[in-house]
């Protein structure tokens, strides 16, 4: 197969699990590249996400790497095997690579977790709200961006949609449901579209209230998505450059910690839906 010009940021994942049981087995770049009967150039591509690898591939390395966890092998395996375009191709080139990044991710994913502190989650924003967020960005974007946006965030819903949708967790601080982006009656409809997603069996919405005390991290946007393996979990943080992912065995262990932390001070899913309707009786 030929080389990637971007490889996107699974692939890259995939190629640096690859390295890691390389170096942890002490198999050295050549000695791998014999192994595979591939030369030493495109071990160094497969290891960066330039270069695909074949499933059959991935178990030659494992086995000889004395890879013991075969849930961890064959969740390798699987990332290797070929799965054809995600719908989120049709936005490459139109949209920035890390947001595509994110819709594969969350496909991917076998349970998200999210904490969000002045945002509603964007898999659970009505169109409404979500425009007023997209126009209000700096530099302004023209309104033809604004509704590819609009159009692509629609499309990443879909994923809590179907018959056998990932479990989605989402914490959300008291200050997100009080900010009236759009005005009363725009976040009245986004209130309203929280209490009817939260009764989906696969979604469990949890509410932190103003009184409910201190948590690490205040004010950082994330999440966290689990692969089939907790190794192969992934956290994606929001920032204004664009979104940044992290897959290290201690940050995944930290923002776990950070979630149940949250989770625990956040009031029940029914006392959640009591306390946003009673903000949305108020609008």
């Amino acid at each position: 197969m030929p080389p990637r010009t971007t490889p996107t940021e699974r692939q890259r994942r995939l190629g640096s699990e690859l390295r890691k049981m390389r170096l942890a087995a002490g198999i050295t770049a050549d000695q791998a590249a014999g192994l595979l009967g591939l030369d030493r150039a495109k071990i160094s591509n497969i290891e960066t996400g330039i270069r695909a690898i074949s499933p059959e591939r991935v178990r030659t390395l494992a086995c000889n790497s004395d890879c013991s966890d075969r849930a961890y092998v064959e969740a390798l395996v699987g990332m290797a095997r070929p799965n054809g375009r995600g719908w989120w191709e049709r936005y490459r080139g139109a949209l920035s690579p890390g947001l595509l990044d994110i819709a594969e991710f969350e496909a991917s994913a076998t349970r998200m977790r999210t904490a969000h502190i002045s945002h509603i989650p964007g898999l659970l924003q009505t169109s409404d709200h979500a425009l007023e967020l997209f126009r209000a960005v700096l530099p302004p974007l023209p309104e033809h961006e604004v509704a590819l946006r609009l159009a692509y965030r629609v499309e990443r819903q879909q994923v809590l949609e179907g018959e056998n949708p990932p479990e989605y967790v989402a914490v959300v601080h008291e200050a997100a449901l009080r900010m009236q982006f759009g005005g009363p009656k725009v976040a009245r409809g986004q209130l309203d579209h929280l209490l009817t997603v939260s009764e989906r069996p696969a979604v469990r919405l949890l509410v932190i209230p103003f009184a409910g005390g201190t948590f690490p991290g205040s004010g950082q946007t994330f999440n966290y998505l689990e692969g089939p393996v907790p190794q192969l979990d992934t956290v994606q943080i929001d920032s204004t450059h664009g979104p940044e992912f992290l897959a290290g065995e201690a940050q995944l262990a930290k923002y776990r910690t950070h979630l149940d932390w949250m989770e625990r001070i956040a009031a029940s899913p029914e006392d959640s839906r009591a306390f946003i309707q009673d903000i949305a009786s108020s609008l």
